[in-house]
């Protein structure tokens, strides 16, 4: 192998990581705007669990994440504005990679 291939399967190594840790974040992310929703909507102990799951799963209806805002939105009625739940995502988008980061 040359060394040109060595930065080439490097670099393809590293997008791969990139890839899947954005992947978990983006789950996890969505994991905890679930509970918080949870929260919001009375829900405790598996009910919330069992919430957030869905909240999980709305995001693979379309890329991006207007499927979960969208999911989350008519769940919570006039309990939030969109622009609050857009902020809270944002905030647990930086949690999650942090808490990723620091395996916790």
């Amino acid at each position: 192998m040359t060394t040109f291939d060595d930065r080439e399967n490097a670099f393809e190594n590293k997008f791969a990581h990139d890839a899947e840790m954005q992947f978990k974040a983006e789950a996890r992310c969505n994991k905890l705007l679930g509970l918080w929703v949870a929260e919001l909507l009375g829900k405790s102990g598996d009910d919330a669990q069992a919430y957030a799951r869905e909240v999980v799963a709305a995001d693979f209806e379309e890329a991006g994440h207007d499927d979960v805002i969208r999911k989350v939105m008519a769940d919570l009625g006039d309990r939030a504005t969109e622009e609050s739940v857009r902020t809270k995502r944002a905030e647990l988008l930086k949690l999650a990679k942090q808490q990723l980061a620091t395996g916790g």
